[in-house]
């Protein structure tokens, strides 16, 4: 069977240098997403996530400045339950030292903010972006507002009774997150590589099809880790391959909400979904080796293995060191570079446009 090959665009109509540049910027909005969803990482490690227990999205961007100031926030997080019930006793200062990481994360997201809206304004203005791209880029700036709502409603959670975020809105926070991540990244490849290799052979059209259920599995391995984090469930059953000397934890899916409450069947879960995940990312770059690909689509298909390889290791030392901070932030980081990876490699497999 013969392969044919031809190049088409689906880019904008754009000048090249407007859409490399707004490519550039895509891609270090993106990087900034990334950094934050680490950064939200070792807030939730640190327990610092309920330090801060007011939301001022205008005027909160300052932190405390005086010895007053700092009086105040820490007499207001004294009444909250984690300090009641976790943290009875903590000092001013012991308080600041979580106080900052939360303070870090919400400003970051505010900086994320205005690097995307400023730029994307003088873009406007400029004539560089048009039409549909303009629509989709006001989309992602009213997703980035939905987050930081997001956000809130999820702090909540933890300042009422219980000293402990919902699972369930941690997972939704963190999901918006990688929605709006990979966007940014599509929108920015899609920009930055505007011709389609059209790619006339079957092998290539199920490959693709194969990568976007790795992608998919992926995508869901990301949200049930929201959940095990969200229940501390990887501070249980600290070994591996087996929980304990079981296959399967005791316990298991005995009631229709275990698959989110019950902290062995949601570890249990995440192994099986990370597991098959992997197996899957390694087919789709086993495929590859056989494909007719431009060399940055075999880059691609590479990094992702690589990255696979990595996230895997990652998991399975944070289960074993029963979850370090650092350990765990990379294991993270890891799930949004191998996103990033699988995304990539999709992006390349694009099918032709139709005429």
């Amino acid at each position: 069977m013969t392969t044919r090959t031809t190049q088409t665009s689906d880019a904008p109509k754009q000048r090249p240098q407007d859409s490399r540049a707004v490519a550039l910027w895509l891609f270090a909005c993106a990087g900034m997403v990334l950094a934050m969803v680490v950064i939200g990482g070792v807030t939730r490690l640190t327990g610092s996530g309920l330090s801060m227990v007011e939301w001022r999205p205008v005027y909160g961007f300052l932190p405390p400045l005086s010895g007053e100031a700092w009086q105040r926030v820490f007499d207001l997080y004294r009444a909250s339950p984690q300090y009641l019930e976790v943290n009875a006793g903590m000092t001013l200062d012991a308080f600041r030292g979580i106080f900052w990481w939360e303070y870090v994360h919400r400003l970051w997201g505010r900086l994320i903010g205005l690097v995307f809206f400023l730029p994307f304004l003088w873009f406007l203005i400029r004539g560089r972006v048009r039409g549909v791209l303009a629509v989709k880029l006001l989309g992602l700036f009213v997703l980035g507002g939905a987050q930081g709502i997001l956000g809130w409603y999820m702090v909540k959670s933890g300042l009422v009774d219980v000293p402990e975020v919902s699972q369930y809105r941690l997972a939704a926070h963190l999901s918006l997150a990688f929605l709006i991540y990979g966007l940014l990244v599509w929108t920015g490849l899609s920009l930055f590589y505007p011709q389609r290799m059209s790619i006339g052979d079957a092998r290539h059209r199920q490959t693709r099809q194969l990568a976007l259920m790795a992608l998919g599995l992926i995508a869901i391995t990301t949200v049930s880790g929201a959940f095990v984090a969200g229940t501390d469930a990887g501070l249980i059953f600290n070994t591996f391959p087996l929980m304990e000397g079981r296959l399967i934890p005791p316990g298991y899916f005995e009631t229709l909400a275990a698959p989110f409450e019950d902290h062995g069947t949601i570890q249990f879960h995440h192994r099986l979904l990370a597991l098959t995940g992997f197996a899957l990312a390694v087919a789709v770059w086993w495929r590859s080796r056989w494909l007719a690909l431009i060399p940055r689509a075999r880059r691609a298909a590479n990094i992702l293995l690589t990255t696979a390889l990595l996230q895997v290791a990652l998991g399975i030392s944070t289960l074993l060191l029963v979850v370090p901070v650092h350990l765990a932030a990379c294991h993270q980081a890891g799930a949004m570079v191998l996103f990033t990876a699988i995304i990539w490699f999709v992006f390349e497999l694009r099918p032709p446009v139709a005429r």
